[in-house]
């Protein structure tokens, strides 16, 4: 079994990484520029699970082609895509480069991945393509709003193409996180981080292996009647 995940130097996954890794996948570890947090995962894996095949992708998914992608990867089971970006401010605020890169790596480039992909998920008839999304897809957030824009987008492209691709033994799902003690957070102080914990239900934030696990059931073939869903991973946070 063969998963693709993009943006496998990120917290979610990597975590995803190890996780599928430990379930007996092979992986495609995607990133762009973090080339030392894939080399030092590679190594985790390869000594790990030595008769499993583990390969670093590179591909920016702000300028290049599909092509670039589609050409390092054969065999495919499933498709994870944990990559994402965020930019903290207004919307009078955002730039037009801003606005196309959270569309590029949100939605146009996942939906053109599999658009080209599509044939290998259908190969075996138990194909899988799990997004990471948030809950802001449902609720929305004051200074992300662009990014709460295509993380609902998300949802609705997953329960759409889930109709279509049903009947080719493919599932298409969305775990949404709430809060995530991941780096992308570590721009908001302590304090801020302390009081987002308080309103969350659960009083705590959510960690990278507990989403991890959520996604390995996803592509598991136990999974196969479960499609077209948004999964809200929040703690009772804003639901």
């Amino acid at each position: 079994m063969y998963a693709l995940i993009m943006g496998s130097s990120g917290d979610i996954g990597a975590g995803t990484a190890k996780k599928l890794a430990d379930q007996g996948w092979s992986l495609y570890l995607h990133y762009n520029k973090n080339r030392q947090r894939i080399d030092d995962l590679y190594q985790q894996l390869s000594s790990k699970y030595p008769h499993q095949d583990f390969i670093p992708v590179q591909y920016d998914m702000e300028s290049d082609q599909v092509d670039h992608l589609l050409s390092q990867i054969y065999g495919l089971d499933a498709i994870v895509f944990a990559q994402g970006n965020t930019y903290y401010k207004l919307l009078v605020d955002m730039d037009e480069q801003e606005l196309d890169s959270l569309w590029n790596i949100h939605i146009k480039q996942p939906i053109m991945i599999l658009k080209e992909l599509q044939d290998k998920l259908a190969t075996k008839h138990h194909g899988r393509v799990v997004f990471i999304g948030s809950i802001y897809g449902k609720i929305g957030s004051a200074m992300e709003v662009v990014y709460s824009t295509v993380k609902g987008a998300m949802s609705s492209f997953a329960d759409a193409y889930a109709k279509e691709v049903a009947s080719l033994g493919i599932s298409v799902n969305v775990v949404a996180p709430g809060a995530v003690d991941t780096k992308m957070n570590n721009e908001f102080s302590k304090e801020d981080l302390e009081a987002v914990k308080e309103d969350i239900p659960a009083n705590r934030l959510a960690n990278a292996d507990e989403i991890a696990e959520l996604v390995d059931y996803l592509v598991e073939m136990k999974s196969n009647y479960l499609t077209g869903q948004t999964i809200y991973f929040a703690g009772g946070w804003l639901l």
